[in-house]
């Protein structure tokens, strides 16, 4: 069970769930694709890039095993990171503004970030979010 699962209010239900996209896992394939390409050439360079490749690997799988946006009947919940923890939890009727920005590669792979304004001035930044568009009509949808 996760994080929004565990913090259900009563007679809450989850609309919408969505996740980090995997273009966070392009960088370290990257490094791992060039260290197999350095290991025909330099054989102890494509190795230390490989291993480097793979170490790299470690922050983004664990920010996509930690990370959980949801919009629920009545909030939109948002949990990202395991030690340094960061939550949303906004009722709907606060939302004033989404907003979704995405590059051309964002628009292409269907990734963006998602910027979510509340009353009272809270202004939240997520990043990397698969379909974001998505994500901004079921929030829509549900305050409306």
């Amino acid at each position: 069970m996760g994080y929004i699962e565990s913090n259900l209010l009563p007679d809450e239900k989850i609309v919408y769930k969505a996740r980090l996209h995997w273009i966070i896992f392009w960088k370290p394939c990257a490094l791992v694709f060039l260290g197999a390409i350095f290991l025909f050439i330099q054989p102890i360079v494509g190795g230390v890039v490989i291993l480097i490749g793979l170490l790299a690997f470690l922050p983004p799988v664990i920010d996509y095993a930690t990370s959980e946006f949801g919009v629920t009947n009545k909030r939109v919940i948002i949990k990202v990171g395991f030690l340094r923890r960061k939550t949303l939890e906004l009722l709907l009727r606060h939302v004033e503004a989404i907003s979704v920005d995405q590059t051309v590669m964002g628009r292409f792979l269907n990734y963006g970030s998602v910027t979510l304004t509340g009353t009272g001035g809270v202004r939240e930044v997520f990043h990397n979010i698969s379909a974001p568009l998505e994500f901004r009509k079921r929030i829509q949808g549900e305050a409306s």
